[in-house]
């Protein structure tokens, strides 16, 4: 039987526990970028959602005072029977200074402060 030479028999014996440590180490550097990169999304998108939610709601009270009195005060449940919403916002409640609207975040909802 013949003998291969010290070269061939080293290619075939696979990694060295230096090489596998170097490329976990580079995969784990790699994931830590990512989770830090992708971390803040769902934030802006809750942001988004209420600013987004706040200015429908604005809208609507604009539509129902147009509809109605022009200094009308409604409340979420008349915007919805007037179809000025499609259905109450979760995340804000409406309140009024006289006759000027001002919105309350839902505690819990995400939304902070009034817009």
């Amino acid at each position: 039987m013949a003998h291969l030479p010290e070269s061939t028999t080293r290619r075939q014996r696979g990694f060295t526990l230096v090489e596998l440590l170097v490329v976990i180490s580079i995969l784990g550097i790699l994931s830590a970028v990512v989770v830090f990169a992708v971390g803040g999304v769902g934030d802006k998108g809750q942001a988004n959602a209420c600013k987004t939610d706040a200015q429908t709601v604005r809208t609507a009270i604009e539509a129902y005072r147009a509809n109605n009195s022009a200094t009308a005060t409604p409340t979420m449940a008349q915007l919805v029977s007037g179809n000025q919403l499609q259905q109450a916002s979760t995340l804000w409640t409406i309140g009024y200074t006289g006759t000027t609207p001002t919105l309350t975040a839902v505690a819990g909802a995400g939304c902070t402060g009034t817009a």
